[in-house]
């Protein structure tokens, strides 16, 4: 396991994606206005990756309207 900071971890970034390609639990402690956090650099494999990529035009044909989409309610005919 490695254990570091996040300002030690902006010199060190190359060594620590690495280590975490390896699989090497890769832990980095963060200061900030909300206290002291620790976050967690894990690598993720293709198919993880590949699943998460959005394909423009998937959901075609899915989704449809109505004709009268545009028309005006009957519910706020007093509102018009």
């Amino acid at each position: 396991m490695i254990r570091t900071t996040s300002l030690e971890a902006k010199t060190r970034l190359d060594d620590l994606i690495d280590a975490a390609l390896r699989g090497e639990d890769v832990l980095m402690t963060v200061s900030d206005e909300h206290g002291e956090r620790v976050v967690r650099v894990v690598a993720i494999s293709d198919e993880e990756h590949r699943q998460r990529r959005r394909k423009a035009g998937s959901a075609k044909g899915t989704v449809w309207m109505s004709d009268d989409f545009d028309e005006p309610l009957d519910d706020f005919k007093n509102y018009q």
